[in-house]
């Protein structure tokens, strides 16, 4: 059984990292967060630990530390983006492997940090990128590997995840801590299409406000218009007043139905890390890249046949 620690456990993600702490058969020792709205624990993981403040949550987790009988084996961080660097390095420290949220980091230099770490404390960082373990995400793949084709894939990626005024009151809405919305909400898509396409070889920004964001993406085997937004006024008119979401992803027209299967894919990913099959910082530079360059770039006028279907509702 492997001890683990959590940062940021009343995160909306934290319960999925908590859940599959719990059926990988480990423990969840201590969990910290600045928030105190952490009762699903009672359901999860009960005898934990819990704090509020960081140097009490630190100085608990070194004095286990001590004794290899109370040691924790990981950290695991769901905390805000532009902490996870901070919250990687703490847990390394200690003497932990540690286990994030995506993004990652928000740059290459800063992934750079990471390997300098990792050599320094011989400890090592995984990343979450689910979606490398959805089943119809693995069948694309197994798909386009096999398939006997010159011409690249017409793939259309299309998100749009309603979001109230709160969002922009939460850390979520400030680009200096969220990294933009296109980090936020599209960093693990951008990784899938790595994943499944190949290694990325333009990639052209169209239209980003704080809302939402639209661009081309081409790889070795696909050309790829996107779209991504926290506007219930970008739902499709087939889906408003129904449900909050819509998620398409389109190859060759066809759609790829991947919306089940989500609940237990960090449970799969725990799984692999555990395993010794994790993701690493080498496997996240790829859409590390990607998003930053997309918060950086000027947006340029679409060229034929790279703009998303919503960008003329835009400009």
């Amino acid at each position: 059984m492997k001890k683990f620690a959590l940062i940021g456990a009343a995160g909306y993600i934290a319960p999925r990292h908590m859940k599959a702490i719990k059926e990988t058969g480990n423990s969840l020792v201590c969990g910290y967060d600045t928030n105190d709205s952490v009762g699903i624990i009672d359901s999860i993981s009960p005898q934990s630990e819990f704090f509020t403040e960081f140097e009490r949550f630190s100085d608990f987790a070194c004095t286990l530390q001590r004794k290899s009988e109370t040691a924790l084996d990981y950290v695991a961080i769901c905390s805000p983006n532009y902490l996870h660097k901070a919250h990687i390095a703490a847990g390394l420290r200690m003497g932990c492997d540690v286990i994030c949220e995506k993004p990652l980091v928000p740059s290459a230099d800063l992934l750079d940090e990471l390997v300098a770490l990792e050599n320094e404390t011989g400890r090592k960082v995984f990343n979450i990128l689910q979606l490398r373990h959805h089943q119809a995400i693995l069948d694309l793949k197994q798909k386009v590997a096999t398939e006997k084709r010159t011409e690249k894939y017409e793939v259309e990626l299309t998100y749009i995840t309603s979001r109230g005024k709160w969002y922009m009151e939460s850390w979520k809405g400030d680009p200096r801590k969220s990294f933009g919305v296109a980090t936020n909400i599209g960093v693990h898509f951008f990784d899938m299409l790595h994943f499944v396409f190949g290694d990325l070889q333009k990639n052209v920004l169209h239209y980003a406000n704080e809302y939402k964001a639209a661009g081309y993406l081409e790889y070795e085997k696909a050309r790829v218009p996107w779209f991504l937004s926290i506007d219930a006024n970008d739902l499709p008119e087939s889906v408003k007043g129904k449900q909050p979401t819509y998620r398409s992803i389109s190859c060759e027209g066809e759609e790829i139905e991947f919306s089940g299967g989500f609940t237990d894919l960090h449970t799969i990913s725990y799984e692999e890390i555990l395993a010794g099959r994790g993701y690493g910082i080498e496997d996240a530079r790829h859409c590390v890249e990607t998003v930053n360059y997309i918060r950086t770039a000027p947006s340029e006028k679409a060229l034929s046949g790279e703009a998303h279907p919503f960008l003329n509702a835009l400009v």
